[in-house]
């Protein structure tokens, strides 16, 4: 078991709420990693409550958007849970800084697990949210784990889909693949000759000049005091230049028609990444019987890391989230 250093702090990068109550706890997902978690309860709550867990996004940590995303919807009557998934964050595994699409799956599950056993959580009543790459991976879970009622999937990114086939689909090709794999196994060997695991990289910084608008989005947010924070691995290093190699050919969502539970994806309509969630909504509802409760929310003039705190123009449709939730955890 990880023995884990906490922060007793507050260190987020939004303010704390007086209409909730904080407390940092800890769990054990199935492969023995054991994760750091922010616990958010309505102040004055009684009785078992509807509870979610949230993560995201992919490279971030719950001192970020994903506690924003807990703490709001703790304000709004729910018991939440914000937590640093496997090898990132507070939390543990080793070595740093890795992603595994099982094991970030199973790192969702915990929580399920988690909030469970909770006596003041209605294990009947709890869904997740997930945001960016973990949007992906809230969609991954939700066709794995029939416990959940319901899933929200916030500005979400299919992080096999991107690792595997590039931006836009432009490098969704067997040589592309193959000089991406040829390049990440070559930098195994050369990782364990120089005994440490290289560093990919955080966000640009400095930012150039040329740089695309997607790349200028994620450095307004993370390399600012808007979102920076020091646990962060985009604000910072980045992952492994090994760290999501698996993704290349171990493709999540391959079963997302077959989610019965409900599911809400939202996205910015002027985000880099909004093709992950139409074509994933569209793949979920193919087919699926079971469509009726399944909705795409496209919000107007969004860009991606507007779902992360709002952009300054109140983009987060926490009205939605709610009605939302009440519905489907009642």
């Amino acid at each position: 078991m990880d023995t884990l250093t906490l922060q007793d702090t507050w260190d987020k990068t939004f303010p704390k709420s007086d209409m909730v109550d904080h407390r940092k706890v800890t769990f054990m997902n199935r492969y023995g990693i054991t994760l750091a978690a922010d616990m958010y309860t309505p102040k004055g709550a009684s009785g078992k409550l509807a509870a979610i867990a949230v993560c995201g996004p992919f490279g971030a940590v719950k001192e970020q958007a994903a506690g924003l995303y807990a703490q709001t919807m703790a304000e709004r009557g729910f018991l939440t849970l914000a937590f640093d998934p496997s090898f990132t964050g507070e939390s543990g595994g080793t070595p740093r800084f890795m992603a595994s699409p099982d094991i970030n799956t199973e790192d969702f599950m915990a929580a399920v697990d988690f909030l469970s056993v909770q006596d003041n959580v209605d294990p009947e009543k709890i869904g997740i949210i997930g945001i960016c790459g973990w949007g992906g991976m809230a969609l991954n879970t939700a066709a794995l784990d029939t416990r959940l009622k319901a899933t929200a999937a916030m500005t979400m990114y299919d992080m096999a889909r991107v690792n595997a086939k590039g931006y836009f689909d432009a490098e969704d090709s067997a040589d592309a693949r193959y000089e991406k794999k040829k390049s990440l196994n070559a930098q195994r060997i050369a990782d364990l000759k120089s005994g440490s695991y290289a560093l990919g990289g955080g966000v640009v910084d400095p930012l150039p000049e040329d740089a695309p608008f997607f790349v200028k989005d994620y450095y307004d947010y993370y390399k600012t005091s808007r979102g920076y924070h020091p646990r962060s691995l985009n604000s910072n290093g980045g992952w492994n230049v090994t760290g999501c190699m698996s993704f290349l050919n171990q493709p999540i969502l391959q079963y997302s028609n077959e989610i019965r539970s409900a599911v809400l994806i939202v996205h910015g309509e002027k985000a880099h990444s909004c093709y992950f969630s139409r074509d994933a909504y569209a793949d979920m509802v193919r087919d699926n019987p079971y469509s009726d409760n399944k909705e795409l929310m496209i919000i107007p003039d969004a860009v991606h890391t507007d779902l992360y705190d709002g952009g300054g123009k109140g983009a987060i449709p926490f009205d939605k989230l709610t009605d939302f939730f009440r519905e489907y955890l009642g």
